[in-house]
């Protein structure tokens, strides 16, 4: 896929994803709970990368591709944020 990821922001209950493409996706917080208990500073240390984005603090790794087929979280664990 030649599609990545070169911005993110976040309101209070969406996260903005720009794509290179031109595209801008936005994602309900809800369908990643790591993000939605996030701080709002710990939502803004992210690293992008070709394939998507990644926050270190949070143990969160989201694929652009994911994002565009629709996938939310796929982890079943009790791993979020409080």
């Amino acid at each position: 896929m030649n599609t990545s990821a070169k911005a993110v922001r976040f309101d209070d209950n969406i996260m903005w994803v720009e794509l290179s493409d031109g595209r801008t996706l936005g994602i309900p917080l809800a369908w990643f709970p790591r993000l939605l208990h996030a701080k709002p500073e710990q939502r803004q240390k992210y690293e992008l990368s070709i394939t998507g984005i990644h926050w270190d603090e949070l143990d969160e790794d989201i694929s652009v591709a994911g994002l565009l087929a629709g996938r939310g979280d796929a982890t079943r664990t009790s791993k979020v944020a409080a």
